[in-house]
């Protein structure tokens, strides 16, 4: 049969090209026939402008600092490598500070040097450089060369209010794991609750009570007042802002209203709890000047803080205090109920990277043949490592070979995977772990802080924030305002109560005119929230 059809083929090939002749004769013109090879060729470049272009393409990612020296850089190291060996795609890194990545994006935006996909998680950003005009719609792309992710989103329709921007498909994302989806985590010592006699606290008052026995009891019971009751990995302030459902950024749904968290009623109680938290030595006194959270780490790890308000996970704190003292025993303390009910912690939405084409880019098939890959098969391999060298497959598990071999030769390729489809649950991180009893014992521990993380439901009304250019100048103004009068409330004594902060915010609203800007806002919902669901 298909030599039939090749008969067939070639014998209209021929009548094609009799015709030609004839009719070149009759216009009396001399024009070489057309082979037939070459015409297809043609069409086809004509139809897919990209098919013959280099298969290139950049992409921007967080620098963190994590490559060791041995390893290379974020650009050149063995991952890098691999990726271009097994994508077929020629990939360019362009690294960026992580936390001034949208600064150094811009720098490269304005000078028309940006990366061909640029990505960030905040959505906010990805719709500003829509606007600007310097990233462009991709749903063509998409549908004409896309077949894995094409599907993906198909079949996962909850991202598709995030990927898109006035109608239009601006990125890509894939959905998180609920190990990203989870956020914030509290730990408290049980050794110390048990020392002293106390329950597990389960409100907000029984948790001052706790850390504030921690703070006087002396709980590691060196005789010295050297403890605290918290210690954190950023500020204190937003973990009962996230159970108070007033976080600063977050905005609430309120009686059909948006409101940002900050201007709530309830972040009077936020401020209220951690004015009283510093005022009575549940924390530390000089945590204002301490940046980078490094003099925090060392309370816990050093034994000095009874709780710590970190992630859902503390992987190196944790060593490093059972390193100090063997005997601590760190369990993961569950979202308090509250007189605003249980609100959870912070948890990340649903979508991940958010990846943006940009306008200039010169071959968008290569980038969506290099998505496509990435979420079929490269994302594993970046996450796992290669079989036989950073890990091994069981029955029911992948299982690390060599923890510390891991770390310095694979936990930096996390930033590669920019779409990948790890969907894990509790017992995968006790099935993935190190065989040696160390890191089975903190694996149990990992899953327990996971499941509880994810226990109660943080609360979020709107998958995503109201974004538009007055909105991005308030808040440019206001919030640098907002932390100065909450750092008063909570450090300046007496005199700065929690209603005189309110009163403050209230009146640096007033001053930036936020009831023209609030009602743009009203107006952004409004339009906006058919498409939510």
């Amino acid at each position: 049969m298909r030599r039939q059809k090749n008969y067939m083929m070639a014998g209209l090939a021929t009548v094609v090209a009799i015709a030609g002749m004839l009719s070149a004769c009759s216009d009396k013109k001399e024009e070489s026939p057309v082979n037939g090879g070459e015409q297809q060729a043609e069409q086809s470049k004509q139809a897919d402008p990209y098919a013959n272009l280099p298969k290139e393409v950049s992409v921007s990612m967080f620098d963190r600092g994590r490559v060791p020296a041995e390893e290379g850089s974020y650009e050149d190291n063995r991952w890098t490598k691999w990726i271009n060996e097994n994508s077929g795609i020629d990939v360019k890194w362009i690294p960026v500070p992580r936390n001034t990545a949208q600064e150094k994006l811009n720098v490269l935006v304005a000078a028309n040097e940006a990366p061909d996909l640029i990505w960030e998680y905040d959505r906010n950003y990805i719709a500003l450089l829509a606007s600007q005009g310097a990233i462009q719609p991709i749903d063509s792309y998409i549908e004409k060369y896309s077949t894995s992710y094409k599907k993906y989103l198909s079949e996962h329709p909850e991202l598709k209010p995030y990927v898109t921007i006035d109608g239009k498909m601006y990125a890509v994302a894939s959905e998180r794991g609920i190990d990203t989806i989870a956020n914030q985590g509290m730990w408290i010592r049980k050794d110390w609750l048990d020392k002293l006699g106390l329950s597990m606290p389960k409100t907000e008052e029984e948790l001052l009570n706790v850390a504030k026995a921690f703070a006087e009891k002396d709980p590691d019971g060196n005789g010295k007042d050297d403890t605290i009751g918290f210690a954190f990995n950023s500020k204190f302030t937003s973990y009962f802002a996230a159970m108070y459902a007033s976080r600063p950024d977050t905005w609430y749904l309120d009686d059909g209203k948006l409101q940002l968290g900050r201007l709530t009623d309830r972040y009077a109680d936020t401020l209220a709890i951690s004015k009283q938290l510093y005022d009575q030595g549940m924390v530390d006194k000089e945590y204002i000047t301490d940046k980078s959270y490094q003099r925090e780490r060392q309370l816990w790890v050093t034994g000095k803080a009874g709780i710590y308000l970190g992630s859902w996970h503390m992987d190196s704190e944790y060593f490093d205090l059972k390193k100090n003292d063997p005997d601590a025993q760190p369990v993961p303390l569950e979202a308090l109920t509250t007189k605003y009910g249980k609100n959870g912690l912070l948890q990340e939405a649903p979508a991940s990277m958010l990846i943006a084409f940009n306008k200039n880019m010169k071959n968008p098939k290569a980038a969506v043949e290099f998505l496509d890959w990435m979420l079929d098969n490269g994302w594993f391999t970046l996450k796992f490592g290669l079989e036989g060298v950073h890990h091994q497959k069981t029955n029911d598990a992948i299982q690390v070979i060599d923890a510390e071999k891991n770390k310095k030769e694979l936990d930096y390729a996390y930033e590669y995977p920019i779409v990948n489809q790890w969907s894990p649950k509790p017992d995968d991180i006790v099935k993935m772990a190190a065989s040696d009893p160390a890191s089975q014992e903190y694996a149990k521990l990992k899953a327990l802080g996971l499941e509880t993380a994810m226990k109660d439901r943080f609360r979020r009304d709107i998958p995503y924030a109201p974004s538009f250019p007055e909105l991005s100048q308030f808040l440019a103004e206001f919030n640098p305002k907002a932390d100065e009068i909450d750092n008063q409330v909570i450090m300046g004594g007496p005199k700065f109560t929690p209603e005189w902060g309110a009163a403050e915010l209230q009146k640096e609203w007033d001053r930036l005119n936020g009831e023209s800007v609030w009602k743009q806002v009203q107006e952004w919902y409004e339009q906006n929230k058919e498409s939510f669901n």
